[in-house]
């Protein structure tokens, strides 16, 4: 079979699918990408077995067709080294040679059997839910959560997104047991009540194929796997199996303490503040009366400390309490309001961190944060 193609679209192509190899993968195919020919249309595909991503191209100087699998790496790091030029590519799906012809020379690739690739999975149709998702909705649900999801052997569920569907609402919610975060929006909404859990991996490769999206995103899925459908792209993906623990049991309801503040203010002096604190504990103490907000930190090892004082919003009782800095630093680093609101109940229970406007009228940004205990 043969090819041209332009050497800088097909890296951009292979650049964008190449994330979701992996270095240590078990079967030596995997580290290749599939090409596959038929009529017009090239069609590559990058697997790890869990995740696969597929991308297609039209191309209109074609003879023949047929599949190989080609050396990932080599075949990257040589299109990293053309200028814009056509290259045409020439296979022979005997002996798995590929030559490549640039304007000045020939590059020769011995490629793989393309049938020991293996099979993409597929949905049962019976058990299959399908939903058309704004690009914008799905990329602000998996960016906003995405920080939060854990790293525990012992428990998988917590290690991707779980992403829940209803008539009313779609929810992305994330959480290691410390922090949780739940991104809920109104203007995605689905016919029946379903939901799965993302793993991060692919999570992460939708975060950097869905910003160059302008298009709605078919989403569809069973108790296994889970199929997005984008313009230019298609990433497949083993879901995590098992039940997702009842959020919703751990979000205090009743919190007649709030505090409003500058949330870069608020940052910055957690950030300088936390330099003082004990290396293994990273403990960050708030105390809030009236309209003043006192952030400390001490490390008694070494003798020393940290206080700064800001001005705030404050309706309720004189409150300390203390919350790993690190923790603290990422959910206001992920909340996108000028200003962010604190809601406490009392100094053992979680506190609840919600942006005080929103961007978006559907949009609707929770984040929970779990106390330290203070050595007073």
């Amino acid at each position: 079979m043969k090819f041209v193609v332009s050497s800088t679209e097909l890296l951009n192509h292979l650049t964008a699918i190449s994330k979701v190899i992996s270095s240590k993968n078990t079967m030596p195919v995997l580290d290749n990408f599939l090409f596959q020919l038929a009529g017009s249309e090239l069609t590559i595909t990058a697997s790890d077995l869990e995740s696969t991503l597929i991308t297609s191209m039209e191309l209109d100087n074609v003879e023949g067709e047929g599949v190989i699998a080609v050396p990932a790496k080599l075949l990257i790091d040589t299109l990293k080294e053309f200028p814009e030029q056509p290259l045409t590519f020439q296979i022979d799906t005997n002996s798995f040679s590929i030559e490549i012809y640039s304007e000045n020379g020939k590059f020769s690739i011995v490629g793989q059997d393309g049938e020991d690739f293996p099979e993409l999975p597929t949905l049962d149709e019976e058990a299959t839910s399908s939903i058309s998702v704004n690009h914008s909705v799905l990329l602000n649900g998996i960016e906003k959560t995405l920080f939060a999801t854990a790293d525990d052997e012992l428990r998988p569920v917590m290690n991707g997104i779980y992403i829940e569907l209803t008539p009313d609402f779609m929810s992305f919610v994330a959480s290691d047991a410390h922090k949780l975060v739940r991104y809920r929006r109104a203007d995605a909404k689905a016919e029946i009540e379903s939901s799965f859990i993302l793993p991060k991996k692919p999570a992460g490769l939708l975060k950097g194929l869905l910003p160059k999206e302008e298009f709605d995103v078919k989403l569809e899925f069973d108790d296994k796997n889970a199929f997005f459908t984008l313009s230019k792209f298609k990433v497949i993906c083993r879901l995590v199996e098992g039940n997702y623990p009842s959020y919703s049991s751990v979000i205090p309801t009743n919190n007649p303490n709030a505090m409003v503040i500058d949330r870069l203010v608020f940052y910055n002096t957690v950030r300088r503040v936390s330099v003082f604190s004990n290396q293994a504990s990273n403990l960050i103490k708030l105390n809030i009366s009236g309209n003043q907000l006192i952030v400390s930190a001490q490390d008694i090892d070494f003798s020393i400390s940290a206080v700064e004082r800001l001005n705030c919003q404050y309706e309720g009782d004189e409150i300390e309490i203390g919350f790993k800095s690190t923790f603290l630093q990422e959910i206001l680093s992920n909340i996108s309001s000028a200003e962010v609101k604190l809601e406490l109940s009392d100094s053992t229970r979680a506190g609840l961190l919600l942006p005080e406007e929103k961007e978006n009228e559907d949009e609707d940004v929770l984040m929970l944060l779990m106390p330290m205990m203070i050595n007073v």
